[in-house]
């Protein structure tokens, strides 16, 4: 009878890992004294990570400042370009849809009062690229901060990818981040402009990710590059970093990555803070790491996720699933087989 209990509580506890079944943590409500309301899609501990989406930087941190990003039509790069202009800078905005552009530009300017520069440019072009900070520069000057946020992404078996799939993300990700870089990079020192470039990347550049094979190495290649240029190009004045989100929702993205939903219904499960981050948090460290304040920080990468980087490369973070019953039964288990080792070895002796 003993065994088929112990038996039972070990196949209980091992099915709540493969369930992934939520522990009971209803004391978590009770304790909590903030008045924030979490979402349905979110774990009861997001109360204590809530999202601040109002500038953490003083007004007019950016004024006379001039601020080119890529993709900034939609998404991530709509909200930095929001943020920076709100913060007193002349932004342009580069991607290839045009009325996109124009309706964001329009959209941003009369909410800051700032003029925001819409300008059509396919990144993987190194012409267009030329031609789209020439305009940058025939309406604000030359810009001395650059937002590479442009990206291309998909879900898909590896064994699945044509040359052309692999081709076309890694021209935007990594070739059209580098000749973005590359061509201001070469106006600054013409110019003998110091100037701040901020790349965004992923979290899975470090471990590798199934499914987005092409992306992950896009994205590893530009952090490599960063790091190179940092090490290269301080001597002019120049800083590099990147920032490597976790999942933050996005239209665009999203509808690639996660088309039926369900990453987005179970990612509170395997982020620690509990939600998925907002595109304000995202805005307020990319303006801070382009400003002034963060004028000692190059060459680094900064992974801003809720924790799931780290909860995914522990080999036992699924335990947390367990409840207190199951962890009641999982010590009773585990000191009756300390207890069964130490007799063995005094039989030994």
């Amino acid at each position: 009878m003993a065994a088929a209990r112990s038996i039972g509580a070990r196949a209980s506890i091992m099915q709540a890992l493969l369930n992934h079944a939520r522990p009971q943590i209803s004391s978590l409500h009770k304790i909590h004294t903030s008045s924030a309301q979490t979402k349905a899609d979110e774990g009861p501990q997001a109360h204590y990570f809530p999202p601040m989406k109002t500038a953490m930087l003083p007004k007019d941190t950016f004024k006379g400042k001039i601020a080119f990003i890529t993709g900034g039509g939609t998404g991530l790069g709509k909200g930095m370009a929001s943020m920076l202009s709100s913060l007193g800078a002349n932004v342009v905005i580069a991607a290839r849809r045009v009325s996109v552009l124009e309706t964001t530009a329009a959209e941003i300017s009369s909410h800051t009062g700032n003029p925001v520069l819409p300008v059509q440019m396919d990144i993987r072009d190194p012409s267009a690229v030329a031609a789209a900070l020439d305009a940058c520069e025939a309406k604000f000057g030359l810009p001395t901060i650059i937002i590479n946020n442009a990206a291309g992404n998909f879900i898909s078996p590896s064994e699945r990818l044509s040359p052309n799939a692999w081709k076309t993300i890694t021209d935007i990700v990594l070739n059209g981040t580098a000749f973005v870089t590359l061509e201001a990079g070469k106006r600054l020192i013409k110019a003998e402009q110091g100037g701040v470039f901020l790349s965004i990347t992923t979290t899975y550049t470090r471990s590798g990710s199934g499914f987005v094979s092409p992306s992950a190495s896009a994205k590893a290649g530009v952090e490599t590059l960063t790091r190179s240029l940092a090490a290269e190009w301080g001597r002019y004045g120049m800083r590099f970093n990147c920032i490597a989100p976790g999942p933050i929702e996005t239209e665009g993205a999203f509808s690639r990555l996660d088309p039926t939903g369900s990453f987005v219904n179970a990612a509170h499960k395997r982020i620690p803070a509990g939600r998925l981050g907002e595109i304000e948090e995202l805005a307020n460290l990319a303006t801070y790491l382009v400003s002034d304040y963060a004028s000692w920080i190059t060459g680094e990468t900064l992974a801003m996720d809720g924790g799931s980087s780290r909860f995914h490369s522990g080999d036992f973070s699924s335990l947390i699933h367990l409840t207190s019953e199951q962890w009641d039964e999982m010590e009773r288990l585990i000191r009756k087989n300390a207890n069964k080792d130490r007799v063995r070895l005094q039989a030994k002796l």
